[in-house]
């Protein structure tokens, strides 16, 4: 009958516990798929894998195409494959570009290594792809000595402007010296005092569109050098951009288009409109801006990426022009320098203004191509380009807020706009937050009784291996204490609700574009909590190996001064490691090594872009020696599972069920001290959104509850606790005997069912017992004090 009472009490306590765990697990898997589709919910299509094809990419609801291909999924062919002509060859060439021949200028020629021709790949007017002839160059000048031949531009300015597109089209090829030698010649094609033709002209857009694919590094370099030829070629485009009639001039990087007034209109004023519609790709295509008039006001749809408004006096003004550059090369910076790999579109509207005042209204649009998973606008500022400070100012220029994703300004002038942003990282997964912190608070519960319970019963279990486990509880306890109230950055909801300017009205220019927080408080603590997640881990090392002596090499005796070896390395090499680290990472960039060090959103490591993963402190400082010591770890897991605890014993008198069940427990206790799950850590790395969603939760949900595992397998599961439990139950018991029946009937009838059902939880004193450690045998698994050895 006690047997049958014993089976129960066992099977009803692994069934409570597999019930818990199982809707705790069921729940954090709930929440993340339910995660997962809000996030995929803007389009069925988005949900497939792939669904973008040949390198596209899933924005805004459509496919964002490469260059070379176009249509709902990137499957239609954008390009001209690879030809010949005469004796030269081409490869694939995008629609709208020059491709450069394979054949180059020999080595003792004055242009060694530039094509020896280009080829345009265009679409004709029924829309057919096709390859224009090719159009050879002279190997016997390059861009210096074009740069030279000022002078002759008037007569020789269709052969010097085709020579210099040609020379320009392998961008691979060109210098800083190259790129200021051009931007000299084309400067000149489009100044009206040279008389160039207007083909020239052409082919002259067709080289900025060219240059405007060169390195950002280059361009800076090229500034440096001559930055008077820079100011000259944006002042002669904007005179050329109101030349051309009704007529437009479009390539991938630049397009150029104007609108003449009609002669009748000699009062009032005019507002015209200049859009420019997002495209499948990045590259601007024929028919993606146009001009509508009389309008009164700008009017953007889903599909706009800028539009600029123009509204000037018709007696001040014959006609006016509109220039689009993908993006800010030809506008380098002295104070605003960027941090992402993120192209600032710049517009320009200028006319022809015949009268001293112009009186220009100007309202502009501009909807941020960036990358919407990872970063959000912080602020924005509404600029244009001073020529006299050869910079972006704002004098004149004012913000409208920002409205479903699209940035407005107004201008009181005509000149070069852009927005200039600054962004935050977007975190996401916030869900995560509820899950963790009730996770930490069970851990840190579980892991202070777990602290008190081993000093205080440390004589009484007769053992002295009691510091590995407490120094592993002490680190993990402060580390979680760390994490739920330190893990937040203190200046994120000031930064959200103060100084988030995109709705403000301040037209202020940040310095730089990553907007940076300067808090030395969650610096210390990203700094501690690196330190002892760190000590964390060395100390689950640490106790691997000491188990692995006490179990597999029992004949061999600890070294000497054995404590203090474990406690100089679970304690003292963390430090090494963080005080390092922050040492290198200063040295390095003393200005913006906080945030070299730390994420701006939580005070945690830096997460590493991909192309910086090599050189990131979260790399270095941490996954590796994490990754050593749980290799470690588990070797030595598989070792101690195989050979002490699933190992056969004849002598064995329990029943195998339970024998199983206590072998089951054995595997457990020593699975969670080592720390094996926090091999999900590695799954959260995968670059897939949804896999890794998954993952974190479950991540989340097994390595939060760590104290709490640790609580119950290493001190509700002794017997000391269970008989100190029982006691408690009988003092309960004793004094709910003593408490006098109250005055009523059914006061009485209550108080009575109350007291017997307490007079029966003695009896249940024994039943505590069936939750005590595993009793190890030689051969199958561990004594109790040597399961103390465990917890050391």
């Amino acid at each position: 009958m006690a047997s049958c009472r014993v089976c129960d009490l066992r099977v009803l306590v692994a069934i409570v516990c597999g019930l818990l765990t199982t809707v705790i697990f069921g729940l954090g898997i709930w929440r993340a798929v339910v995660r997962i589709q809000r996030e995929t919910s803007t389009s069925p299509a988005s949900t497939s894998k792939g669904y973008c094809r040949n390198g596209g990419t899933w924005q805004n609801g459509t496919c964002l195409c490469p260059e070379e291909w176009k249509g709902l999924r990137c499957t239609i062919i954008n390009f001209c494959e690879n030809s010949t002509y005469g004796n030269f060859t081409f490869d694939r060439i995008a629609v709208g570009r020059y491709g450069p021949s394979l054949e180059i200028c020999g080595k003792d020629t004055p242009n060694a290594g530039m094509p020896r021709a280009t080829r345009l790949c265009n679409l004709t007017e029924d829309g057919e792809i096709e390859l224009q002839n090719a159009t050879e160059g002279n190997c016997s000048t390059n861009l210096e000595i074009l740069g030279k031949e000022i002078n002759s531009i008037s007569t020789n300015s269709s052969i010097i402007s085709k020579e210099v597109q040609i020379l320009t089209s392998n961008i691979s090829n060109l210098t800083p010296e190259n790129i200021t030698s051009a931007t000299i010649v084309v400067g000149q094609i489009f100044n009206a005092s040279r008389n160039a033709s207007p083909q020239a002209k052409i082919d002259a857009v067709t080289t900025v569109s060219q240059l405007l694919d060169a390195s950002e590094e280059f361009f800076q370099k090229a500034v440096a050098e001559d930055e008077k030829a820079f100011s000259t070629l944006i002042t002669e485009m904007e005179n050329y951009s109101w030349s051309l009639g009704n007529n437009s001039v479009v390539n991938p990087n630049i397009a150029v288009q104007s609108v003449t007034f009609h002669p009748e209109d000699t009062g009032g004023s005019t507002g015209v409109l200049f859009t420019v519609q997002r495209g499948a790709s990045d590259s601007l295509l024929s028919g993606s801006t146009h001009i509508d008039t009389k309008k009164d006001d700008v009017h953007p749809d889903r599909m706009t990426e800028l539009q600029i408004w123009l509204n000037t006096p018709k007696s001040n003004a014959t006609s006016c022009g509109f220039i689009v550059y993908q993006n800010s090369k030809f506008f380098q910076s002295k104070h605003f320098k960027s941090k992402l790999d993120f192209s600032t579109k710049v517009i320009s509207s200028t006319t022809n203004n015949t009268g001293n005042n112009q009186n220009a209204s100007v309202k502009m649009v501009f909807r941020p191509q960036y990358i919407e998973k990872k970063f959000k606008v912080h602020s924005f500022a509404c600029v244009y380009w001073n020529f006299a400070k050869k910079d972006w100012d704002t004098d004149g220029c004012f913000k409208d807020g920002d409205r479903d994703g699209v940035l407005y300004c107004r201008c009181n002038h005509t000149t070069n706009f852009a927005v200039l942003m600054s962004f935050k990282k977007d975190y996401k997964y916030r869900d995560l937050d509820t899950f963790s912190t009730v996770g930490c608070a069970l851990s840190i519960t579980g892991l202070t009784l777990t602290i008190i319970f081993q000093i205080v019963t440390r004589k009484v279990r007769k053992t002295s291996v009691t510091w590995v486990l407490v120094s592993l509880c002490t680190s993990m306890l402060i580390f979680n204490l760390l994490f739920v109230f330190g893990i937040e950055n203190g200046n994120k909801n000031r930064k959200t609700n103060d100084t988030h300017n995109t709705a403000s009205n301040e037209n202020k220019i940040l310095p730089e574009e990553i907007h940076e927080d300067r808090n030395t408080t969650c610096t210390a603590i990203a700094a501690l909590l690196h330190y002892f997640l760190l000590v964390m881990f060395t100390w689950t090392g640490v106790s691997a190996v000491q188990l692995y002596f006490l179990l597999i090499r029992t004949m061999k005796p600890l070294p000497q001064r054995f404590t203090l070896y474990i406690s100089l390395i679970g304690w003292g090499v963390p430090a090494v490691m963080v005080a390092m680290t922050v040492g290198i990472i200063f040295s390095k960039d003393p200005s913006q090594w906080e945030l070299n060090y730390r994420q701006e959103e939580i005070c945690w490591l830096a997460f590493p872009e991909s192309n910086e993963f090599k050189t990131n402190p979260l790399l270095w400082s941490f996954i590796l020696p994490v990754t050593i010591i749980l290799i470690n770890n588990v070797v030595l897991y598989i070792v101690i599972i195989v050979k002490v605890v699933w190992k056969n014993n004849q002598n064995l008198t329990s029943t195998k069920k339970v024998s199983s069940l206590k072998k089951v427990f054995s595997t457990l206790s020593i699975a969670v001290v080592f720390g094996i799950t926090w091999i999900l850590g590695f799954f959260m790395l995968l670059r897939d959104d949804n896999t890794r969603v998954i993952f974190s939760y479950i991540f989340c949900i097994f390595n939060t509850t760590q104290g709490l595992q640790i609580f119950i397998l290493y001190t509700v599961r002794t017997k000391i606790f269970q008989n100190e439990a029982s006691k408690m139950l009988k003092s309960l018991s004793s004094s709910a005997g003593r408490v006098k029946l109250l005055p009523s009937a059914t006061g009485m009838r209550l108080h009575v069912r109350m007291y017997n059902m307490l007079r029966s939880w003695p009896a249940l004193n024994e039943r505590f017992r069936l939750l005590e450690p595993v009793v190890v045998t030689e051969e199958m698994t561990l004594s109790e004090s040597d399961q103390a050895s465990i917890s050391i």
